[in-house]
Formats: C-alpha cells, structure tokens, sequence
C-alpha cells in the first residue's frame, strides 16, 4: 500500500524564453535547470506512489525507443528518462525536464512498435513545446497534478470520495491546441526516426474505441486527461500523409511488440488488490471480501466499490485512521459523524475472528441525498477497514440484508491463500476460423469482455479476428 502525497509551491521570477518547437518568444515562469528540478523531485513521487513495473527487459524496450525519439526533438539535451509504471489505467503522462511514463495498462492496447512510438512523441512533445512546464506555472502555489496511490490509502473523511474508480490519477490538463501539437510533434518525431507515423491516428481510433465501449465515462485514463481522441484523428492525418510523402519505408515492427508484451500484467496487481467475479482480495494486506453477484466492482485508488446494476445502492470499502489512544467504537462514530452521518444502532462483535464495531447511520451525502448505512469497522493487523452499504433511504430496508451478507464475507485470509493470488496476464493466440471474439472470450473464462479483446487487438468491436491472425487475449492467473 502507498500513500499520496505530493505538494509543491513554485516561486519563480517572470521571464520570457523562446519556445524550443516554434520558435517564438513567450511568457514563462520556468527555466530549464527548474523544469529538470521539478523532473527529478517528482520522478522520486511517481516511483514511490505509483511504482515501476518489474520487467528489466520492457523497461529497456521503451527507453530505448524512447530516447531515439527524443533526440529527435528538438531538445535532444534534457536528461530524458522513460519509465513504464505499474498500473491497471490506460494512460502515458509526462513532467517538466524529460520525465515520460507510460502505464502497463495501454501497452496491450497498442498493436506494434509505431504505436508506441507514437504515444512517446506525444508526451514528448509536451515536454519539448513546454506544455508540461506551462501548465505547471499556471498552477503556482496550488497543489499540482500528481495524486497518485493504490487502493485503501487512509481517508480523514471516510465517505467523502464516494463512487470514485479507477486509479484515480488526477493530471495536469492540456488544452486542445497543446494537445494536438503533441499530435503533430508525435507524428515529427517518430518519422524522424524511422517509424511510421500512422502509428499516431492508429492509438487515437483505439483510444476512441476505449472511450465508446466504455461503460464508466469516468475513468481517469488517458480518456479524462487528453480531449476526445477520435476528432483529433482526422487532423493529425494531415500530417501523417505529409510526413510520408516521398519518405522511405518506415518500420511497424508488430510481432517483435508482441512478444515484448506477451506474459504483460492485465488489469489490477495481486498487491493493489485485486477483483475475482464478486470477491475482492488484498494480497499485500491479506484479506478477502465477497460482494453481491452481478454488481461491479471497481478497485479505485482510495476505495473498493460495488455498485447495485441500474440503481444508486453501492457498497464501498476503504481505510480509516485511528488516532492514538482511540477505542474500535471512537474510531466508528467519530469518523462517520464526520461524513454527516448519525448512528441510530451498533455495537463491538466479531467478524472471522476480528475485532469490529458494526452500526446502522442515517444522513445525508453528496449526489445521493437521504441515505441509510450499514458500517462495520473492522480491526486487522492494527489497521481499520470502512465496510459500508449506503442506499437511498427509501431502499434501504430492501438493500440491508445484502449489506449484511458482505460486512459478514470480510475475513482475513492465510500467507498461503495471499501468495497464491495471481494477476492475470497477456497471452498470444492463433485465431482459427469460425473464432469470434465472443468464443475466445468464453474459451479463456470471460477474464475480459470481447468487445475488450477487439480494441486490444486494433479491430472495431464489430469486426471479428481473421483466421490465422496473431491476437492478444487475456487469461487468468
């Protein structure tokens, strides 16, 4: 488990500098020694926060390419670092100074070594045009972008990121003329160097398709951090069939990205927590926890949440602090006052063997309006575990006993039982004929949607894989 924390105050003097992609002068409240300071600072933040997915072999595949990219650029001299991060988000982000990272999650989603290049110059191009440092001297003595964790981090105010899922990366926006700069910076750099630009309207159709097939538009991936991709697809084209005029061939490279892929986690990291079906399990933490059938569950950044199909129930689960000195019972009531919600029953029990104070609250919540709860918190390995049902008030009768049966799944589970949670991965299948996306997802126990299978394999999820076709597919662990 990792806690999010980053604030920096910038205190700089105004100057103006010349813009290093177009050449003209501007305003700008950072020098590059301080864009490279920020870099670094912040480099340390992202490591920590986020952590640095443990292959040696990829991570050197995508700075290789990377750096070629960038000194293609027009500031071949920052010290340009490349890091693929460890997580589930469909997403790449860059800081101040040269620092790129690209998330797990997109890779599989990427069809060839173009693409990637693609995506890279994209978020290089932020760099060298200064979008990265623009937008952080706007922010000036904010909190700026970079909030980042895994699941359960500790909340003051249980209740008060209600529905949140995902990762839960809150970015630095760009506008859409910055963004469809780095377009076009993407498109410049990977011709430059031997990559065949359409790469870059190739990730944008797959990151419209994402976004249409979405069935959470909230999502913070790529999707909540970078305007709609599919209007800017027709634009950066423009610049693709200039950059190919009278270019020599250029290199897609698909089969030698794959088999870097290929064994790639899929989705949430056993030490995150992960989602089997109905059931959340926390290898890192060792506890497991079973919600309803047939409601989504999405492991956010600070919460677990399930949520009732087609209605406003929702049960989440989190961490809660517990100050020094405090009982269970202390803990329970303080920190629920504290989201505005009154207790009217509870009491200490057990659950599985656990220490637990277990109540039913009434109040009022954000986008919810009068709600019941049902809280248990839950006493393990000295930290305290929020697990709450809220319903709308006048559905909560309905909703308690399912409520009841969840607060009641809570247990802890063995080193064993930890150890032998797998993530699920990448795998590379042949398709045969009569194969549909639907076969192969039933085939490989629905592990992902088929519509999820089309897009990670560049095909609209009306189409279906050819026979003999080289697909990605998704297998358990």
């Amino acid at each position: 488990m990792r806690r999010a924390s980053l604030t920096l105050v910038l205190v700089l003097a105004t100057a103006c500098a010349t813009n290093p992609v177009t050449g003209k002068r501007e305003l700008s409240l950072m020098s590059e020694a301080q864009e490279i300071q920020i870099g670094q600072s912040q480099d340390a933040e992202v490591r920590r926060d986020m952590g640095v997915y443990r292959d040696p072999a990829l991570q050197d595949y995508v700075s290789t390419i990377g750096l070629r990219l960038a000194r293609a650029s027009e500031r071949p001299d920052l010290p340009w670092h490349f890091t693929v991060v460890d997580s589930p988000a469909v997403n790449a982000f860059a800081l101040p100074g040269g620092y790129i990272y690209i998330t797990r999650g997109i890779m599989p989603f990427l069809e060839n070594e173009a693409q990637l290049a693609g995506v890279l110059g994209h978020e290089i191009g932020h760099v060298t045009a200064r979008h990265a440092s623009q937008q952080y001297s706007r922010a000036t003595g904010a909190q700026l972008g970079l909030i980042f964790g895994s699941i359960l981090l500790p909340q003051t105010r249980p209740l008060a990121q209600l529905g949140e899922s995902g990762l839960g990366l809150l970015f630095l926006k760009y506008s859409r003329e910055n963004e469809e700069q780095a377009d076009g910076l993407g498109v410049k750099y990977a011709s430059r160097t031997g990559w065949d630009p359409a790469g870059v309207p190739q990730m944008l159709t797959t990151l419209a398709r994402i976004e249409e097939a979405s069935d959470d538009k909230g999502v913070p991936n790529w999707l909540a951090t970078h305007p709609a991709p599919e209007d800017r697809v027709q634009r950066v084209s423009a610049a693709v069939q200039q950059a190919e005029a009278g270019a020599q061939r250029f290199t897609v490279e698909r089969d030698g990205y794959l088999r870097r892929i290929d064994g790639i986690v899929h989705g949430d990291n056993p030490d995150q927590g992960v989602v089997r079906g109905a059931r959340f399990l926390h290898a890192g933490l060792r506890f497991a926890v079973d919600f309803p059938t047939g409601w989504e569950v999405n492991n956010g950044q600070t919460q677990v949440v399930a949520r009732e199909p087609g209605g406003r129930t929702l049960l989440l689960l989190q961490m809660v602090d517990r100050p020094v000195g405090r009982t269970l019972q202390d803990v329970a009531l303080r920190s629920m006052a504290s989201a505005g919600l009154r207790a009217s029953s509870g009491g200490t029990t057990a659950l599985n063997g656990l220490d637990a104070f277990v109540g039913t609250y009434q109040g009022t919540l954000q986008n919810l309006g009068q709600v019941g709860v049902r809280g248990a918190h839950v006493l393990l390995d000295r930290t305290v575990f929020l697990l709450a049902g809220i319903a709308p008030f006048d559905e909560y009768t309905r909703a308690e006993p399912a409520f009841a049966r969840t607060i009641n799944s809570f247990k802890p589970i063995s080193r064993a039982e930890a150890e032998a949670i797998a993530p699920n991965r990448v795998d590379l299948y042949t398709a045969r004929a009569g194969d549909t996306w639907q076969s192969i997802a039933e085939r490989h126990g629905h592990v992902v949607k088929p519509t999820t299978l089309a897009i990670m394999n560049g095909h609209a999820v009306t189409d279906q894989p050819r026979p003999g076709e080289r697909i990605k597919i998704v297998v358990a662990g």
